[in-house]
C-alpha cells in the first residue's frame, strides 16, 4: 500500500537537526501557554492590588491555561487579522467567567514580548547545558591525549610540535567563551515590564490610580514569572538589541563549531583524527572506501546559517521607528527560533563528535617523525657547539659554520623528500658528518623534548576551565544525543 504523499515543506531544522526539547520551546503550545501565563500573572497582580477580580476567575484561567483550541483561535484570527486578539477570545471562551477581566490595561506587547522572553530564557538554559556537555567531552578527550605529541601547524604548514590534548584545549576554550556569553545573556535577560501601548503605563495608572501601585503591579508580575530584572524604560516593545545580543551569542557558538569542525576535516584528510563513523555508515554512493566527515560538514553548514541569521535581529533593532513599528514581527518569528534550533542542532553534532573522536596515533607519530629531524636541528646545533667547547676544540665550536653544515644537509634531505618522495634522511646525513660525531642524534629525536609545556598547560586548563563547568552543570552532563540522521 502506497504511503501518503508528503506535499508540504518540512523544516529540516526540525526534522533532521534540532532536539525535541528545543523544538518544543518554540512550539505553538509553549508560546501560547506563555501568553496565558502572562495574562494570568497580570490578573493575579491586579487582584492583589484591589481590582474587582475574584479568586474563582483566576482559578478558571489556571485550569484552562494549557487547554488551547488552536482551531478556534485560527477562526478568530481569520476574522480579526490579529493573533493576540484571536487567542484572547479563545482564552475567554475556555474561561468564560474570567473573559471580562483578561488583558485589563494591556497592549499586545505586554503579553507577547514577555512571553518571548520566557521562551528564550528556557532556550538559553538548554543551550548552556549543551555547551557544558561539549566542554566536558573535550575535557575528557584532552586528558586522555594530553601527552601525545603531534605536529603543530601554522598557515597549515608544519610548525613546532604540540600535543593532541593541548590542541583539544584550544577547541574547548572557544566553547568555554561561548558558555560565558550565554550565561551573561541569561543573567541579564530582563522582564519587558507592564508598560502599555507606548511604554508610559498610562492605562495602568488609570486603572490603579497611583504610580506606586503601577510600579508594584509590574514587580508583582515580574516576580510571578520568575524575573528579577526589569527593563528600566521601553517603548511598546523591549529593546530589539536584546534579540541582537542573543543572536550574536548564538553566532559565537556557530563560529566555534565551524572552526573545530574545519580543523577535524583537515585532520581527517591527514588520517590523524576522525569523527565517529557507524559500522554500516556509507561515505559515498560511488566510492565505497570513503569515510567522509559528514557530521562536521553538516555542522559547518548549519554554522554558516546561524552566522547569517545573526544579522537579522541587528537590522530589526536598527529599523524600529520611535516607540515601535511592526516590521520586527515577521522577521523575529523566523530569525530567533531558527537561530536557536540550528544552534541546538550544531551542539548535538559537536557533542557526538567530541565524545567519539578517533585518534590514529601511528599516523600522527609517522608525521612527527617525518618532520622532527628538521625541528631538532637547533637542539643538534647547540649540542654540537657545547660538546666542542667541553672538549676544548674551539675551532669545532664555530656556531655559524655548524649552522651552514646543517643548512646544507637539511636542504639536501628536503630535496629527497620533495623531488623523489623518499623518507627524510637528514639524521643519516648528519651521522656521516664528523662535525656531529659527538652529538646524541638519537636522543635529539625524542618528540617529547619539543612539546614545551603542553601537558602542564592542558592540566591547568582542565583544572581552571573545565572543572568549574563540570561542577556547575553536573546535572546536565551525559545528556543523550540521538541524531536523526
Amino acid at each position: 500500500m502506497a504511503t501518503k504523499k508528503r506535499t508540504v515543506y518540512e523544516n529540516p531544522l526540525v526534522t533532521r537537526n534540532a532536539s525535541a526539547t528545543m523544538c518544543e520551546f518554540f512550539s505553538p503550545q509553549r508560546r501560547i501557554e506563555a501568553w496565558r501565563r502572562v495574562w494570568i500573572a497580570l490578573a493575579e497582580a491586579q487582584r492583589e492590588l484591589g481590582l474587582a477580580i475574584t479568586a474563582s476567575q483566576i482559578a478558571q484561567l489556571k485550569r484552562a491555561a494549557s487547554d488551547i483550541d488552536f482551531d478556534r483561535a485560527a477562526r478568530y484570527e481569520a476574522k480579526t487579522r490579529h493573533d493576540v486578539m484571536a487567542h484572547l477570545h479563545t482564552f475567554g471562551d475556555a474561561a468564560p467567567a474570567a473573559r471580562g477581566i483578561l488583558h485589563l490595561g494591556a497592549t499586545s506587547m505586554d503579553i507577547v514580548d514577555n512571553a518571548d522572553l520566557i521562551v528564550m530564557r528556557g532556550a538559553l538554559d538548554w543551550i548552556a547545558g549543551w555547551l557544558a556537555n561539549v566542554i566536558d567531552a573535550f575535557g575528557t578527550f584532552a586528558r586522555a591525549h594530553r601527552a601525545l605529541p603531534t605536529l603543530g601547524f601554522t598557515h597549515f604548514q608544519p610548525a613546532q610540535l604540540t600535543t593532541v590534548g593541548k590542541r583539544a584545549c584550544l577547541w574547548c576554550h572557544e566553547f568555554s567563551r561561548d558558555l560565558e556569553e550565554i550565561e551573561l545573556r541569561r543573567k541579564q535577560l530582563p522582564f519587558r515590564g507592564i508598560r502599555g501601548a507606548t511604554g508610559t503605563q498610562a492605562t495602568f495608572l488609570s486603572l490603579l490610580g497611583s504610580a506606586a501601585k503601577v510600579q508594584r503591579l509590574e514587580k508583582l508580575v515580574a516576580k510571578k514569572l520568575g524575573f528579577t530584572r526589569i527593563e528600566p524604560v521601553t517603548g511598546q516593545t523591549y529593546s530589539r538589541k536584546i534579540d541582537a545580543q542573543i543572536g550574536c551569542a548564538l553566532a559565537g557558538i556557530a563560529t566555534s563549531a565551524h572552526k573545530f569542525c574545519n580543523d577535524l576535516r583537515l585532520l581527517a584528510n591527514l588520517k590523524e583524527l576522525e569523527e565517529p563513523f557507524g559500522k554500516k555508515q556509507v561515505g559515498s554512493s560511488a566510492m565505497a572506501y570513503k569515510r567522509n566527515p559528514m557530521l562536521c560538514e553538516r555542522a559547518t553548514g548549519l554554522s554558516r546559517y546561524v552566522l547569517s541569521l545573526a544579522a537579522s535581529p541587528m537590522q530589526t533593532a536598527a529599523e524600529q521607528w520611535l516607540e515601535r513599528t511592526l516590521d520586527d514581527s515577521s522577521n523575529k518569528r523566523l530569525s530567533i527560533p531558527e537561530a536557536f534550533l540550528a544552534t541546538d542542532g550544531i551542539l548535538r553534532i559537536v557533542t557526538t563528535v567530541a565524545r567519539g573522536m578517533v585518534v590514529y596515533s601511528k599516523t600522527i607519530q609517522a608525521r612527527v617523525e617525518a618532520e622532527l629531524p628538521f625541528m631538532a636541528t637547533e637542539e643538534i646545533l647547540m649540542e654540537a657547539v657545547n660538546s666542542a667547547l667541553e672538549r676544548g676544540d674551539r675551532k669545532a665550536a664555530n656556531r655559524q659554520a655548524l649552522h651552514e653544515r646543517i643548512r646544507e644537509h637539511s636542504h639536501a634531505a628536503a630535496r629527497e623528500v620533495k623531488m623523489k618522495g623518499k623518507p627524510n634522511d637528514l639524521i643519516a646525513r648528519l651521522r656521516t658528518d664528523p662535525a656531529f660525531a659527538h652529538v646524541d642524534l638519537a636522543g635529539a629525536l625524542d618528540a617529547k623534548r619539543y612539546i614545551g609545556l603542553s601537558v602542564e598547560q592542558t592540566n591547568a586548563f582542565l583544572r581552571q576551565s573545565v572543572g568549574p563547568v563540570r561542577r556547575r552543570y553536573k546535572r546536565d552532563l551525559d545528556r543523550p544525543v540521538d541524531l536523526q540522521v
